[in-house]
């Protein structure tokens, strides 16, 4: 009451836990504004149409969803025609995934083509009441009523008494409940349910760090916590989270028995500090595992961990083989890719092993939990593939600044990295230059010589002719693709259907080189001229990048030449014929790898008329920095932790939760898992994911005893027999009747 009575207000927050129930309370006065609600990235969309009428319709590109809602409010830039609609603002009403509405545009000019409609994030103004004050409720019977009651009534009995209620007090219970009656009309809550709330089971003191965590779950489960073996894969945000809650828990600390298991291929790199708070400083550019492991240990010295540095995948399963799996009792992941998350569910069904997974993006989290024979896999559902940027937008097109972001983060690996990688495997080949050269001479073809031969007569030797050099690829990134893509499609370029080439989301780009921009240094460098080639431009957004480019007879002539000059002017010795490959490293700030790419991107952008982005957004879309807050994934490994004591007591189906949240907006969705699909062969016969049929053989059983085997015992006449991607029996494939007299 005293901060909300403050002018300005100061911001009240209050946080409270007790056992398995939690309270947080907010009050930041009588108004607040938010400026973003959501903390996502405003949307662009490009336009394809708008309707001359009331109210106008504008049409998004093909295949590209607006993902808009009614209410909200847009921006709109480069629209050809409709030009009043530049840089004014509209809220809109969504008609369909693909169109909106913004209101009258009859009186406005025909819409020609192009345009991008940005997304414009409104304050919202938010109203707090005191923690007293006129609560309003929306339930009358909904668990998180009974909690929030059962919270105040707890303030009012720590007040009048100046204690908290016993665990197992009769006496206590009954005044809690007095409390809780005086707080809300009689008829919101049944007194039996409050009652039951109130009075806890008295559990088994030891004295012990646990006493807290028997009393919420009892001393069985805590002792089979103690006793369990776990395998958690990834030790980056979540897994840190996840390696506390172990410790807390008391995960794997049993004497006999309990063992956790941990491997993280990955080394801690400066961004991961802000929220794998395991990690300090002096961890950087130290391994994951052993350092989370270590810091564990300090939480809790009573568990027993295993680290190790593996990568979960095919190539390790020597390591973790089937029986290293079939060891653990629960696997839990904290990964940040897809694909490792559904070998490891592989993995898991193969061997019967209940799986937790989770994840984060920003505020923005799930969790996902797998227990045989109860639930579906992971890879019983597949999520839509991640969008890739056409080969010929990031070559010739960009539309966005991530297009040129991306195509100046593939320049610098191309340039420092895959180029001097190439270059010194050629040169472990072939060892001397006169030796290549006479090869080349005597008609020989030696794979990727040209290109090698190339980077070597232009290898700069000195600052001056790094300059040089630099001022030539400025003008060949930044001048001559403009003009040899505005020679091969001139603005006035017409498709088969009559519309422009170059609309929306297509730019022309414009070279603009001012002399007075360019430094002294660079003023005796000889430019080439632009000479037009017959070069074709690809414009099939399905092409992908060609893996060989063929050489013609010209380049082998010139390759010839460059590499006799180089030998003559001695440029072609024994240290010249090796380079350092530069590995992209995002976070060191003084190597200049953002700020090349940063810098690159921007003159880029700017040659097609695209926005520039600073340093900081570069360096997250260049080094896929995954947007992530400590709050969401404390959040998520909690929830996994909840799952998990829910599989080690051996809960039903029904008792299982899997989770969506957004704590931006904020929202918390719990939905029951999937129930396992079974699958009818005939009347009584069905299996699942989780089944297995067993057959039994001494050493002399062969395939056909196998076959023979399977008829008899399950009525059912095999057809083929495979072992993963292996084809043992297929009758229509040569050779195979052979194989079923093979043990």
């Amino acid at each position: 009451d005293f901060c909300h009575a403050q002018q300005p207000p100061i911001k009240f927050i209050s946080a409270d836990v007790y056992g398995i129930c939690s309270r947080l309370f907010c009050d930041f006065g009588d108004e607040f504004e938010v400026l973003d609600t959501t903390g996502e990235e405003p949307k662009e969309i490009f336009i394809s149409n708008i309707t001359q009428s009331n109210p106008g319709i504008v049409t998004c590109l093909e295949n590209h969803p607006h993902r808009l809602e009614t209410g909200q409010f847009l921006t709109f830039r480069e629209v050809n025609g409709m030009s009043c609609l530049n840089g004014s603002t509209h809220q809109i009403t969504v008609v369909s995934p693909y169109s909106f509405s913004i209101g009258n545009t009859s009186d406005m000019e025909p819409y020609l083509h192009g345009g991008i409609a940005v997304q414009v994030k409104t304050p919202k103004m938010f109203y707090f009441v005191s923690v007293f004050g006129k609560t309003r409720f929306f339930s009358v019977n909904s668990a998180p009523l009974q909690i929030h009651v059962a919270m105040l009534a707890l303030n009012h009995f720590e007040e009048n008494f100046g204690r908290m209620p016993n665990i197992g007090c009769h006496q206590d219970a009954e005044e809690m409940l007095k409390l809780a009656m005086s707080i809300i009309i009689s008829n919101v809550l049944k007194k039996n349910n409050l009652l039951l709330f109130f009075f806890c089971f008295l559990p088994l003191f030891r004295g012990d760090r646990y006493d807290a965590l028997r009393a919420c779950i009892g001393e069985s489960l805590c002792q089979k916590l103690h006793d369990l073996n776990v395998f958690l894969v990834g030790c980056g945000a979540i897994g840190c989270e996840m390696l506390k809650n172990f410790a807390l828990l008391g995960v794997g600390t049993g004497q006999d028995k309990g063992l956790v298991t941990i491997t993280d291929p990955d080394l801690i790199e400066k961004s991961n500090l802000n929220r794998q708070f395991l990690f300090r400083p002096h961890h950087i550019q130290k391994p994951k595992s052993y350092t989370a492991a270590e810091a564990t240990l300090n939480i809790n010295p009573c568990l027993k961990i295993d680290s190790y540095i593996n990568k979960v995948c095919p190539a390790t399963e020597n390591t973790y083989s089937d029986e290293f799996y079939t060891g653990q009792d629960v696997i839990v992941t904290a990964l940040d890719n897809v694909e490792a998350r559904r070998y490891i569910d592989s993995r898991c069904v193969a061997n019967l092993r209940p799986l937790i997974d989770s994840g984060t993006m920003g505020t923005k989290g799930h969790t996902e939990v797998v227990v045989p024979h109860l639930t579906e896999s992971y890879n019983s559902h597949r999520d839509p593939p991640e969008e890739e940027i056409p080969f010929c937008t990031l070559k010739s097109f960009p539309a966005a600044i991530e297009h040129t972001i991306q195509w100046a983060r593939d320049k610098f690996e191309s340039l420092f990295s895959h180029k001097p990688s190439l270059f010194n495997k050629f040169w472990q080949t072939y060892p001397s230059a006169e030796e290549v050269l006479q090869r080349i001479k005597s008609g020989e073809s030696l794979e990727g010589c040209f290109h090698v031969i190339k980077t070597l007569s232009r290898r700069p030797r000195n600052w001056t002719q790094c300059v040089e050099l630099a001022r030539v690829k400025f003008e060949k990134y930044f001048s001559h693709k403009a003009l040899q893509l505005l020679h091969s499609f001139p603005l006035d370029t017409r498709l088969k259907d009559g519309s422009l080439f170059w609309q929306s989301p297509k730019r022309p780009p414009f070279p603009d080189l001012s002399e007075e921009t360019i430094l002294k240094i660079t003023s005796s460098v000889k430019v080439p001229e632009f000479r037009p080639s017959n070069k074709v431009v690809q414009t099939d957004e399905t092409a992908r990048k060609p893996d060989h480019i063929p050489v013609s007879s010209e380049d082998e002539r010139n390759a010839i030449f460059q590499l006799e000059k180089s030998i003559l002017s001695n440029e072609a010795l024994q240290n010249d014929l090796q380079m350092k490959p530069i590995s992209f490293e995002k976070d060191d700030d003084s190597n200049g790898h953002i700020d090349f790419i940063t810098a690159a991107s921007n003159l880029r952008a700017k040659m097609y008329n695209i926005e520039p982005a600073d340093r900081f957004k570069t360096k997250r879309i260049a080094g896929k920095i995954i947007p992530a807050i400590a709050t969401a994934t404390a959040a998520v490994s909690g929830l996994v932790a909840l799952e998990l004591i829910k599989v080690v007591g051996g809960y039903p189906a029904d008792a299982y939760k899997n989770c969506f949240l957004n704590l931006a907006i904020p929202i918390m969705v719990f939905t029951e898992t999937a129930k396992v699909r079974r699958t009818e062969i005939r009347n009584g016969i069905s299996f699942t994911i989780w089944d297995r049929w067993t057959i039994y053989g001494k050493e002399d059983f062969t395939l056909l005893d196998f076959i023979n085997a399977v008829r008899e015992k399950y009525g059912i006449e095999p057809t083929m027999v495979v072992q993963g991607v292996k084809m043992l029996y297929v009758p229509v494939m040569p050779g195979h009747i052979k194989r079923l007299k093979l043990t």
